[in-house]
């Protein structure tokens, strides 16, 4: 089936691919090398960091305290957290975290830098290695926007979120999704893994130049990814993250709803619930999906409900997945 998925061939795809439905998997392929040094190709077992794709984890995880009653959607930052950030407006609740709308300032923002690199001039990526380590990147600077006046999509806002989870459950984030969402999905393969110490069967994240020379992004990203990104996985546990969700595995069938309800709109038909972006045609919802960018990272995954079909797309270059994902979409899925 993936014979005709030209994209691949025409941009040197590095990465796995895999396409589910209800009744089983439809296709599933690999393509270039974990490790480029010693010829490790990938495999559908692979590892991949997948970038901001695990804010969706964050997301899950908040309404799992939520729905526990640790939490409530309306709560606001500083009544969930004892750290200082005195140019936040008192307003900022949970809700506006989730849906990208607190205005608050990001630690990343792509009006200013353009290259995520340019973070570490100052901010060495090696001393990046739990939740709390991002705040000095953000807390002290002033509101991006009015509290709930837009959508702007912000990864500080999410590191927020798991500093919120951490007291809340009184975890370290990684753990905590370990415990309570890789595991429940069956997602053995995943983890938060140091650039340091990656375990086996882990890809090599690429960083390609025009002139053909290539590095590999251990010096580009925090050492260890939080809740804003930086998660690995396969394409097999992103399915299984997938149908676990679906099934209400990880959270009741009240709260998945509410997760994936279209709550913020973002431009014509494009809209965001919590931690997942939502496409609708017409009043219809036709397409939830996640997606993650980073250096020598590149991801997308989407579940179609009108054909209870999975599509996920992992690779260890810097660009790929969104040009595969959209062939998929055209060929296999064929969205209307």
């Amino acid at each position: 089936m993936l014979k005709g998925i030209t994209e691949i061939q025409k941009h040197n795809f590095s990465g796995s691919i895999l396409v589910k439905d209800s009744q089983g998997t439809l296709a599933v392929s690999s393509y270039g090398y974990a490790n480029r040094s010693d010829q490790l190709k990938n495999t559908s077992t692979t590892r991949y960091g997948i970038a901001s794709g695990c804010k969706l984890f964050t997301a899950i995880a908040i309404c799992q305290l939520v729905e526990k009653g640790n939490l409530s959607f309306e709560m606001k930052l500083a009544d969930c957290l004892a750290v200082d950030f005195p140019t936040f407006d008192e307003e900022i609740t949970i809700h506006h975290l989730l849906t990208h709308t607190s205005g608050v300032p990001d630690y990343f923002d792509e009006d200013v830098m353009d290259d995520f690199e340019e973070l570490w001039i100052d901010n060495p990526m090696y001393r990046i290695r739990s939740v709390k380590d991002f705040l000095p990147l953000f807390q002290d600077q002033p509101m991006k926007l009015t509290v709930g006046e837009r959508f702007h999509y912000n990864n500080a806002g999410y590191v927020l979120l798991g500093l919120i989870i951490e007291k809340a459950s009184q975890l370290p984030f990684a753990e905590y999704i370990q415990e309570f969402i890789f595991k429940k999905a069956g997602m053995t393969d995943s983890g938060y893994f140091e650039l340091d110490a990656l375990p086996a069967n882990t890809a090599l994240g690429y960083i390609d130049h025009p002139d053909g020379t290539w590095k590999t992004n251990i010096y580009s990203l925090p050492v260890k990814g939080g809740p804003d990104g930086g998660a690995f996985v396969s394409v097999g546990d992103m399915a299984k993250l997938w149908e676990a969700l679906l099934d209400n595995r990880v959270l009741s069938e009240e709260y998945t709803q509410l997760l994936l309800t279209p709550h913020v709109s973002i431009d014509g038909d494009d809209y965001y619930g919590y931690g997942v972006w939502i496409k609708k045609i017409g009043a219809d919802i036709c397409k939830y999906h996640v997606m993650g960018y980073d250096p020598g990272v590149s991801f997308h995954s989407a579940y179609y409900p009108s054909t209870s079909t999975t599509v996920v797309v992992c690779s260890n270059q810097s660009e790929g997945a969104y040009d595969v994902s959209q062939e998929m979409e055209e060929k296999i899925v064929r969205l209307t």
